[in-house]
């Protein structure tokens, strides 16, 4: 099943990330939302979540801080801030449209399974919403956000303007350019990396060894017609994906082993 094309003029959008009610990424987000339409809410994790994945806080009670009428800050993840927008704090209807980001940083390849920015986008689909998950790439700690502000009102109007398919969210991702210099929109699917995870091994001041996880060595891709490829051909990374994870042949080959 599918839902029909968006109308964004009338749409009611949710608005969130990992990053923070205060990150410069949100308020990026936030013109882009209230370009599209007038009824946008936003509901964001009060401290950055990056790396939070799809985590819930079942441990301690939650508490959300209204910071003006729709917007509001929740000292949890970004799947928690979906959770209490759609099931609480948003008054009438629900958001016909959840959009996440925009990330500081990339969310490519393997970081799909790690990001917090994926995650909203992912409990809202469970949620049965429409969600977009956009990430602006960074050159190491250098960073401008002018082709997601370029680009990404366009980008969502596309993507909202053909059915939506039950159980798919998207993951968009800005590459790093110079203005006006983007080359266009590559649909593709999510790739991998030919590098590992960096883990750096120090001494404290006490002297006491620590490790401490890094980023990945690289984003060199495995491959062509990947998300990864993608940006590194300056396209902007447009991937649809799946909330069922089964993989099917290897259901047939292991009802063969079990039949």
């Amino acid at each position: 099943m599918s839902k029909p094309p968006l109308k964004l003029p009338q749409a009611r959008i949710l608005v969130t990330n990992d990053d923070g009610i205060n990150a410069p990424g949100l308020k990026v987000l936030e013109k882009i939302a209230r370009s599209l339409s007038r009824d946008v809410w936003v509901v964001a994790p009060e401290m950055e979540q990056s790396g939070a994945g799809h985590s819930l806080t079942l441990r301690r009670p939650l508490q959300v801080r209204r910071i003006a009428p729709r917007r509001f800050a929740a000292d949890g993840t970004p799947t928690d801030c979906v959770l209490l927008a759609v099931n609480h704090l948003i008054e009438g209807r629900r958001p016909d449209l959840v959009l996440s980001g925009v990330n500081r940083g990339s969310n490519l390849g393997e970081d799909v399974t790690y990001s917090g920015t994926v995650a909203a986008a992912m409990e809202a689909t469970l949620l049965d919403i429409r969600a977009i998950a956009l990430s602006q790439m960074r050159q190491g700690q250098v960073l401008s956000w002018h082709v997601a502000q370029q680009h990404g009102a366009d980008v969502v109007r596309r993507l909202v303007s053909v059915p939506w398919t039950e159980g798919v969210l998207v993951n968009v991702n800005f590459p790093y350019l110079a203005k006006g210099k983007a080359t266009g929109v590559k649909v593709v699917r999510q790739g991998r990396r030919a590098a590992n995870i960096e883990i750096a091994n120090a001494t404290d001041p006490m002297g006491r060894n620590y490790l401490w996880i890094g980023d990945f060595t690289s984003d060199n891709p495995v491959g062509e017609g990947t998300d990864l490829w993608a940006v590194r051909q300056g396209a902007i990374a447009v991937t649809p994906l799946h909330l069922d994870l089964t993989h099917g042949a290897m259901v047939r080959r292991l009802s063969e082993a079990f039949g």
